[in-house]
């Protein structure tokens, strides 16, 4: 995983400094320090020491589930991975294989489907309530296969979640102004959901973590607590931001929200 992040980032800056030239008003140097933020978030989600703390601590597994959605996915958006990616490939494999099927009528039709806001929004909610059940959560820490699964929904959800706020560039707006802060509202409602059960449940949900040695000296029922916390005040942070801003926007008469910039 560690050298498939590093190659991602090397192809992503060839393609950056490609268009850099081509387009230096458009291809800034922020876009290319919010990618490689998010692949840092991603690796320390997946491949650091954490990664090692969660099947011991569920804080550590919250903190996992948080990077990879609201930290590692956004920031990837915001570097507009899709056309700088295409332009650090080889430009005859982009040419003869790669832009044929993106032109496809299928894969349009498929794009068109899972960047629309209400499936985006019922994907983040399905896969965080859906891995929060404990049946699928036992399994994960049961199986190194089903675990690394979960992480994959995990940030799969998070790019698709952010995908109609952020809008990366080169795609077009596609929910009006007022929609946005609705939309990051309503996001929050299931996570608020889980997080006050998570640290209000008197009991521990997820049996496997009955048998942890205490890190850090904390019981299970205390990590449970403090997972459920951390996901409160993180989500309602992260949501309540973007919100607010594009508010402030629309309040102002700034009416032309079409780009990712305007939002961040």
């Amino acid at each position: 995983m560690t050298f498939a992040l590093i190659g991602l980032t090397v192809l992503y800056s060839r393609g950056w400094y490609r268009l850099r030239k081509a387009l230096p008003k458009v291809i800034s140097t922020w876009r290319l320090i919010a990618f490689a933020g998010g692949i840092a978030s991603l690796w320390v989600a997946v491949e650091s020491p954490l990664a090692a703390l969660d099947e011991e601590l569920l804080t550590a597994h919250m903190v996992q589930h948080l990077l990879l959605m609201i930290v590692a996915a956004p920031l990837i958006l915001l570097g507009a991975p899709s056309v700088i990616l295409l332009h650090g490939m080889p430009r005859r494999f982009v040419r003869g294989t790669l832009g044929p099927l993106m032109r496809s009528r299928p894969v349009h039709f498929l794009g068109g489907v899972c960047t629309h806001p209400v499936f985006c929004l019922l994907a983040a909610s399905v896969v965080v309530i859906g891995w929060h059940v404990p049946a699928a959560f036992d399994l994960a820490l049961r199986s190194h296969c089903w675990h690394e699964i979960e992480h994959a929904c995990f940030f799969t959800a998070g790019l698709l979640f952010w995908w109609p706020v952020i809008q990366p560039w080169p795609s077009v707006a596609g929910l009006p102004p007022w929609s946005v802060p609705l939309y990051l509202f309503l996001a929050t409602l299931p996570c608020d959901a889980l997080s006050a059960f998570l640290t209000f449940c008197d009991r521990v949900v997820y049996r496997p973590y009955l048998s942890s040695r205490g890190a850090f000296n904390l019981s299970p029922l205390q990590d449970q607590a403090l997972a459920g916390a951390l996901m409160w005040v993180t989500v309602t942070f992260a949501y309540l931001i973007p919100a607010i801003v594009v508010t402030v926007q629309i309040l102002s008469g700034r009416r032309s929200y079409t780009s990712e910039v305007e939002v961040f």
